[in-house]
């Protein structure tokens, strides 16, 4: 059964550095990575849990042009028509709509509020998104949340709304930092938050998490592979941990985990 519109089926890197890249994350998250052997993917590195399917690739765009840092892509049926509707929303689709060999067709696009995101119709719409989160799971070394941090939470709830048939599902208070809305399809669990980037001080982009083993244990080793914690670990519902490290490359991504402890 292909995934509702706008399940987060697909992670993505743009770095200068790939190889670097690797070394971090593998230590980190504890993936396995492998490159694609389809000649027309130029050695596109893919990586996650040793004993399951890749969840993330890496790559470095030609004279360091595209978009850097981390991207999260959304399923969608069909993205020329998606592409339109961002435009017409206010967004405007910033590259493609290209097609991949053997995967699928792609564009990379923003928001009105000019926060950057990726929409794709899969070649296999069938297989079974990367993502843990949302209720399908909470694999160890799995994709499990998104977090988009956004000067107008209000009008990101409405064009995510009217794209991707989102709903508001509740929310966390944060005192002067405003809320942290949940956001998912309804009759189905939350698959991440909205927050204001203005009142949390936090950059203006989408952000997402990886679940890991340990949380203390990741951070450390996040630390000594030259990378750094610019947040928490934070306990949150549920009795997990969250927190944010940037790579060497200064790139931000999220982990979540229990501390091995407690």
């Amino acid at each position: 059964m292909a995934d509702p519109t706008g399940t987060p089926i697909w992670f993505e890197l743009n770095t200068p550095d790939p190889a670097a890249a690797q070394e971090f994350y593998a230590a980190v998250m504890d993936w396995r990575f492998t490159a694609s052997t389809v000649p027309e993917h130029n050695g596109y590195r893919m990586g996650g849990p040793a004993e399951d399917r890749p969840v993330a690739g890496l790559m470095s765009f030609p004279d360091g042009g595209g978009v850097s840092g981390w991207l999260v892509y959304f399923s969608v049926p069909d993205v020329d028509a998606m592409g339109e509707e961002i435009a017409r929303l206010g967004g405007a689709v910033r590259f493609g709509p290209m097609d991949i060999p053997h995967v699928g067709r792609f564009a990379v696009c923003t928001d009105p509020q000019n926060n950057r995101f990726t929409i794709m119709s899969s070649l296999n719409p069938d297989t079974p998104s990367v993502f843990a989160g949302g209720g399908n799971g909470s694999s160890i070394g799995h994709p499990v949340w998104i977090e988009l941090a956004t000067p107008d939470p209000d009008g990101a709830f409405a064009s995510y709304g009217a794209l991707f048939d989102w709903r508001k599902q509740g929310a966390m208070p944060m005192g002067e930092m405003g809320e942290y809305a949940f956001i998912g399809h309804e009759g189905k669990p939350s698959i991440g938050a909205i927050m204001s980037s203005a009142a949390t001080g936090a950059p203006a982009r989408w952000n997402w998490y990886t679940h890991v083993r340990d949380i203390d244990a990741a951070i450390a080793t996040a630390t000594d592979q030259g990378g750094k914690l610019i947040q928490g670990p934070d306990q949150i519902p549920g009795g997990d941990y969250s927190a944010n490290i940037v790579d060497p490359a200064g790139y931000q991504v999220g982990l979540v985990g229990p501390r091995a402890a407690e």
